[in-house]
């Protein structure tokens, strides 16, 4: 079997939903759902987790109970098999019952004592009911949710509209208030935020135009679901596959317009750890190749000119393997591994006139954002450094700063891998 097809960067993901449905309510009044008591945890993913990243995997089956570990799979965020034109080929399939086979035999080959599919997706939405399932559900010790289309999630696990616990779901949130880890890549990540979930959106059609509540067939349109999803992180919005199709503005955006402090953007293949979820003691590890950026709003300011919208102040983090950081206090923890970057480069940070990596551009480079903020902080010749987007009318300049309480650390003692505190504006032409 071959792994789960990644999601298409300009694919509509078409449910067949009533965007109507998703805002009826505000967010203050409808995230309702009962705090967790903070013994569990989550392992969230980026997307494009690899078969043979034994770190992430191995984190997952330890926090499950190692040699003991049972995993529940997930994938009812892909299509169910009555979708899939490749159905009946195993090399070929991507739809729920192949994704949740194929993850369940991952994680068995990784150490898992066990992993089994719960057998969900949107021809079986009756199943979240299920006296059976729930059993299925109680018996595990970690859940581990597949990508796709989170609305799917929400449409099989919180009754679309209604926005409530299905039995199962309730099921796995009490196991993770009681200590089961829950785990998750892409939409499956994506899937464990709060109030105003990001449902889509490119990040120069975000910055030019704006968000708006709901699900739109137009994936470039930045739409947010105003309930959010299952609510297990709660103290950031939480965006994915951020530096490989360049969501950083997208992210930004919609943090802004929704009035969020924080925003946890995650790399691919790379995980946000995150110990007593929803408590004032909230921690937080990356594990991984790549970074987490956490993107901090506090003093940003927005405003809306004739040029076009702006925002200004903005903070820039990327954290990377073994960091660790505090929600409550917004403290960022780097590794002692990590030693205090003294930038030795000389030369001028590198031109970049796409810094979010545009779908638009056939000679763009993935990670474009974070490339620039490593050249500036590699560099002595510069304090600053600017960059544009790739599509014109208007234009937007984001400005790289070495600010105030900056700092940049390295592993191999010339090259910058952390980065903490970059100011970040970004401005209409």
């Amino acid at each position: 079997m071959r792994a789960p097809s990644p999601p298409s960067r300009r694919a509509v993901l078409a449910c067949g939903l009533a965007v109507a449905l998703l805002t009826a309510a505000s967010p203050a009044s409808a995230d309702s759902r009962p705090a967790l008591n903070h013994a569990g945890s989550l392992v969230l993913v980026g997307g494009a987790l690899k078969e043979d990243n034994t770190q992430v995997y191995g984190e997952i089956i330890k926090r499950a109970g190692g040699p003991r570990a049972r995993i529940g799979i997930l994938t009812a965020a892909s299509v169910p098999e009555s979708q899939d034109p490749h159905a009946g080929d195993p090399d070929r399939c991507s739809n729920s019952a192949c994704n949740g086979a194929y993850y369940a035999d991952l994680f068995k080959r990784h150490g898992a004592a066990d992993a089994q599919w719960i057998p969900l997706d949107i021809d079986h939405v009756a199943d979240a009911d299920s006296e059976a399932v729930v059993a299925q559900v109680n018996s595990m010790s970690g859940f581990f949710f597949g990508g796709g289309d989170q609305y799917r999630y929400i449409t099989t696990l919180l009754r679309g509209a209604e926005h409530k616990d299905s039995k199962v779901l309730a099921a796995i949130r009490a196991k993770l208030s009681h200590g089961a880890v829950v785990s998750g890549s892409s939409a499956g990540a994506q899937i464990a935020s709060g109030p105003d979930m990001v449902s889509g959106g490119e990040s120069y059609e975000s910055l030019r135009d704006g968000s708006a509540p709901g699900y739109f067939e137009d994936p470039t349109r930045l739409g947010y679901i105003p309930q959010g999803g299952f609510g297990f992180l709660r103290s950031g919005l939480v965006d994915t596959h951020t530096g490989a199709y360049g969501r950083e503005g997208r992210a930004l955006r919609l943090a802004s317009d929704t009035g969020h402090d924080r925003v946890y953007a995650l790399e691919e293949n790379t995980a946000l750890v995150v110990d007593r979820p929803g408590s004032s003691r909230e921690h937080i590890t990356v594990l991984g190749p790549n970074g987490v950026s956490v993107l901090d709003l506090r003093d940003a300011r927005a405003h809306d000119s004739a040029n076009g919208w702006a925002l200004r102040r903005a903070r820039y983090s990327y954290l990377t393997d073994g960091d660790q950081y505090d929600a409550r206090t917004w403290t960022p923890r780097v590794h002692p591994d990590k030693q205090l970057l003294n930038p030795a480069a000389t030369a001028p940070v590198p031109a970049n006139t796409d810094v979010f990596y545009s779908a638009a551009n056939p000679n763009g480079a993935p990670y474009s954002f974070r490339t620039t903020a490593r050249a500036l902080a590699s560099t002595q010749a510069q304090n600053s450094a600017t960059a544009t987007t790739f599509e014109t009318g208007p234009r937007f300049t984001v400005a790289f700063a070495k600010a105030r309480g900056f700092a940049a650390f390295t592993s191999d003692g010339t090259t910058a891998r952390t980065l903490l505190a970059l100011r970040i504006d970004i401005v209409p032409q």
